[in-house]
Parts: structure tokens; C-alpha cells; sequence
């Protein structure tokens, strides 16, 4: 259930992959973003969970960073994982003055960072202000940060949230709930719907196609399943996402996204242009704890 890097790495971990949207490729969107929609000289403030998911998003970003003629300055401040409150962490990004915030962080301090974002001006004077893509659903993370919320943008990573009412009339969305209060689950929580109909789905498939190699249904095939799902139309992505592996040559399931802004109001993300698909361009990585790829 990850989109990090340390999972794109089938020489050396041949028998785990990841899901979601690689963190590297929301990291290659948020700079393209920040290139096609600010004045060059941008300072950049990112808001990094201290361990190795932040320093995957960290270290993607700050290549891209090191790479552009655009951004001038990407400022860091790293915080605990367990930390109660983000007030001094956020008060020293703002002290940048930056034009862009982006949230490297997972959790409750998803939350937090929209909280003290507001709190501390920054909403008032960026550009624009990122949540990460592990933070899109709106019941565990928008709607909690109350009106704090409104205009945050996100690399969303095309999936459908099952409980944003922007896919109330979607047939797949719809028949997932639906199927989810049939059997005792609770439609209201995006997390239980992420899990039924997106990744769900896939399992589902893929104990099919296992099912139907030599051998069955066993570790080996379940993988052979996994690395050679090429061609899927996903019904819980956008229109446009690409879903599937490629053997060895491409460990990244998604490696498309959305780029869309919330609405507090109507608690719905609105998508903003088109989608991106980059499936493909997702470098595999040797991850070493601590040091990136």
C-alpha cells in the first residue's frame, strides 16, 4: 500500500512491489507544477517527515530542485513522525517567505500541517500549497482540518475517493459502496472503500490470473501476476492512469496523477486540466535505509 521508492526494486527484492503512485514521480508533478505555474525564482518550503518516507519524497524533489533554472531555494525543516504538534516546524518554514508549501508528511500530521499552514500565514501569502498524495482522502484528512482546507492542492495520484461526492453517479464507485454497506462496512470512511475497490480489485484479479498458471495459486505466480499486470483498466482511476507493472523493467504499478485543488465547501476535489500518466518513466531504485536510491 506505498508509493515508495524502496519498492521499485525488483533485482534486489524480487517478491515485494508497491501500489499507489510512486513518490518519485509526485515529486517530478509537484516541480512540474511549480515550473508551469510560477515566476522563475521560486522559493520552495517542504515540510519533511523524519525517516525514510520523507526522505523519498525529499530526495526526489531535491534532485528535480537541483536541476531547474526555476526554483531558487528549497527550504527544509524535518519533523518527528510521532510529534504532537508541527508549530515551530511550521513557523520556521514560514520565516522563508515561500511562494510554494509542500507537505512531505503522511498520517494525522497531514492534518497538522494544513492546521499550522493557517495558523501561521503561509495560506495567505504562497502561491500554492501541497498535501501529499498518501493525504487525499477527505473523511480522514480535509474534512478534519476544517476550513484550512480550502484551496490546498494535491498530486492525487488518479484515484477516485469512494466518499467525494464529485463520483456519487460513478457505476463502479457507486457499486462499491453499495457492496461495502452489504457486508458491513461503513461507506463513509474513504480508507475502507480505497481498500475494497481499488486495491481489492486488483488482488482479486490477480488470484485469478495465479489461478490459472502451472502450479496454481502459490507465492511465485501470485508475483508472476503482480509483474506481468501490463495492460489494466483500473475503474477506481481517472480516465487516462495507467495501472500495471512491466516484468523487471518497470516495478511502479501508478506512475499517473491528477492535479486537483479542494473545495472546503463542497468537500470535493476539483481536478485542475487534464491527467498525467508518466508509466514507464519511474526509475526502479536500490533503496539503502537512510540514503535514498
Amino acid at each position: 500500500a506505498t508509493g515508495h521508492q524502496a519498492w521499485g526494486d525488483p533485482e534486489n527484492n524480487p517478491w515485494t512491489t508497491g501500489y499507489q503512485l510512486a513518490y518519485s514521480s509526485e515529486a517530478l508533478l509537484w516541480g512540474a507544477w511549480i515550473e508551469a505555474n510560477t515566476e522563475p525564482g521560486v522559493v520552495v518550503a517542504g515540510l519533511v517527515m523524519d525517516n525514510d518516507f520523507g526522505l523519498a519524497y525529499e530526495q526526489a524533489f531535491q534532485a528535480f530542485a537541483d536541476n531547474s533554472d526555476h526554483i531558487d531555494e528549497f527550504v527544509i525543516v524535518r519533523h518527528d513522525p510521532a510529534a504532537a504538534t508541527l508549530t515551530n516546524e511550521v513557523t520556521t518554514l514560514a520565516a522563508s517567505n515561500p511562494d510554494v508549501f509542500i507537505s512531505m508528511t503522511a498520517g494525522n500530521p497531514c492534518v497538522l500541517a494544513i492546521q499550522e499552514d493557517g495558523r501561521s500565514g503561509i495560506t495567505e501569502t504562497a502561491q500554492a500549497f501541497f498535501t501529499p498524495s498518501v493525504c487525499k482522502s477527505i473523511a480522514a484528512y480535509m474534512a478534519p482540518a476544517g476550513d484550512d482546507a480550502d484551496g490546498w492542492y494535491i498530486i492525487g495520484g488518479g484515484i477516485k475517493d469512494t466518499t467525494d461526492p464529485a463520483w456519487a453517479d460513478d457505476v463502479y464507485i457507486s457499486w462499491a459502496n453499495e457492496t461495502l454497506a452489504e457486508y458491513g462496512g461503513d461507506a463513509s470512511i474513504s480508507l475502507q472503500g480505497e481498500g475494497f475497490a481499488n486495491r481489492g480489485l486488483i488482488w482479486d484479479n490477480m488470484f485469478q490470473i495465479a489461478a490459472e498458471l502451472p502450479g496454481g495459486i502459490n507465492r511465485t505466480n501470485i508475483m508472476l501476476a503482480q509483474r506481468g499486470m501490463s495492460v489494466f483498466t483500473h475503474p477506481a482511476l481517472l480516465d487516462g492512469i495507467g495501472f500495471g507493472m512491466d516484468g523487471n523493467a518497470d516495478a511502479y504499478f501508478i506512475e499517473g496523477s491528477d492535479i486537483s485543488q479542494f473545495d472546503n465547501a463542497n468537500q470535493t476535489w476539483v481536478k485542475q486540466g487534464g491527467v498525467i500518466d508518466l508509466s514507464g518513466k519511474s526509475p526502479n531504485c536500490a533503496w539503502v535505509a537512510g540514503e535514498g536510491c
